[in-house]
């Protein structure tokens, strides 16, 4: 189909207020936070509700177009970045929070709130949304939820599948259709809700979710505990566990995250130190406080240089920013960083970690380790080097190819949250068994015959 009359057929649809074709606007839309992946679409398309959405899926199925939905485009692994043109289907004028329900506690929201502000709507009435992606303010809920986003509170509170109980969703064939709800329990049929929650935008695309809340717990007690080696600090992450204490957050930073971060915000961490991990626990004042003793027991026992109370409100928000910090601090480092996942059993966190540092050494690069440490979900960006662009994208490959087959080796995979999408399509076929690979195909095409959502996100070796 010519692009004019694709362009054409979208106004018809949404309007030509809410259609963008100019080349300012399709290369601000050809990629995401993901360097070096940039696409050129056809059009940038925005509906305003789930009819449109239908209209538009409709149109695209008949005409084989790909779409590729869109949120806020936080994500790090080029979900969204149209690597074969078509349709950017940008989902923010959904952005309605529609239903509070307080005796059921369950929110009805559209996908284009972002998760910060639906945390600052429930506030006042004592309830949290735990999902907790380092991008809090500014990822958009459907983009969590294609992505099944963790974040800090993932240890002790889950990700996003564990809160979404209901789904709307559209169809490749523009088929509305509805899974789950506010039923807390539902074995009718198969888990719709749970397959579509982590597909990034393969199946469908979401329009709308029912959203589980909990109660915000009493009381709080942040800490800082500074270690002057890796090993140390990985080992005092088992051990926390492994005295049956579990804190809503344990999230670790290397020597490196640590000076770059530092530099940047001047918070007062110890630029001299290989890591520190910053902890959470949170509940009833009374097991606060008991959780509290005994983490920083563990903390001790386990080489712990310093170990630092959050002093009050204003310094704990200080900490956790801080730790939020760490990408876009490591980034301004260079122009082009790369940001890599990998998770790992707890009990082998050490050594990845480990492994991640030689790595750095071996490659002559600059690699900035953060994560969360208590579900063993590293996070290590490697920035780019003064390397041609030739040879940096050859040793680049090298290094993370290195890095994914060790964690394999230890029993971990490539993604703990950041997802498939295009940059790791390659190693996720080196690590994965060729029945698990003709399953996920099979289920594919089963919602998408045509091949049309998100089709560079795919199972096919091809």
């Amino acid at each position: 189909m010519e692009k004019e009359q694709l362009i054409a057929e979208m106004k018809k649809i949404v309007g030509e207020d809410n259609v963008l074709h100019s080349k300012e606007a399709l290369y601000a839309y050809s990629y995401d936070a993901t360097p070096g992946h940039l696409y050129m679409p056809d059009v940038v398309v925005s509906p305003g509700n789930v009819q449109e959405v239908s209209a538009i899926m409709k149109f695209a199925n008949e005409h084989k177009i790909p779409v590729y939905p869109r949120g806020s485009g936080t994500n790090l692994s080029a979900g969204t970045a149209p690597l074969k043109g078509g349709i950017v289907l940008l989902m923010l004028r959904f952005n309605k929070i529609l239903d509070l329900d307080l005796e059921n506690l369950i929110a009805e929201v559209e996908v284009g709130v972002v998760v910060q502000d639906i945390n600052d709507y429930v506030a006042p009435h004592g309830l949290i949304y735990p999902p907790d992606p380092g991008t809090v303010k500014t990822a958009s809920l459907g983009g969590t939820i294609c992505e099944n986003s963790g974040g800090l509170r993932g240890l002790k509170y889950g990700i996003t599948k564990n809160y979404v109980q209901g789904l709307e969703v559209v169809l490749a064939n523009g088929d509305i259709i509805h899974t789950g709800g506010k039923n807390v329990k539902d074995v009718s049929g198969y888990d719709m809700t749970k397959l579509f929650t982590g597909s990034e935008g393969t199946l469908g695309i979401v329009t709308k979710a029912y959203l589980k809340l909990v109660p915000k717990p009493e009381a709080s007690a942040s800490m800082v505990a500074v270690f002057n080696t890796l090993e140390d600090a990985g080992n005092a992450v088992s051990d926390i566990i492994a005295a049956k204490i579990i804190p809503a957050t344990m999230e670790i930073l290397d020597n490196a995250s640590i000076r770059t971060v530092e530099d940047f915000m001047h918070v007062g961490l110890p630029v001299d130190t290989a890591a520190i991990l910053l902890l959470e626990v949170d509940g009833h004042p009374v097991i606060v406080a008991d959780e509290k003793e005994k983490v920083m027991e563990v903390l001790k026992r386990n080489n712990a240089a310093e170990v630092t109370l959050a002093k009050s409100a204003e310094h704990k928000e200080q900490l956790w920013t801080a730790r939020r910090m760490a990408l876009p601090c490591l980034a301004k480092l260079r122009p082009t960083t790369f940001v890599e996942d990998a998770t790992v059993p707890r009990s082998k966190l050490t050594d990845f970690l480990k492994i991640v540092t030689k790595a750095a050494k071996d490659y002559n690069v600059t690699i900035g380790t953060f994560g969360h440490a208590g579900d063993g979900n590293v996070h290590f960006c490697v920035v780019r080097g003064n390397r041609d662009e030739q040879t940096w994208t050859t040793e680049l490959h090298q290094n993370l190819e290195k890095l994914y087959a060790k964690a394999h080796e230890l029993g971990g995979l490539i993604s703990g949250e950041h997802g498939l999408g295009t940059s790791k399509r390659v190693f996720f076929f080196t690590q994965t068994a060729e029945p698990n690979i003709k399953l996920m195909n099979a289920i594919k095409k089963a919602f998408d015959p045509t091949g049309i959502l998100n089709p560079e996100i795919s199972y096919s070796r091809s």
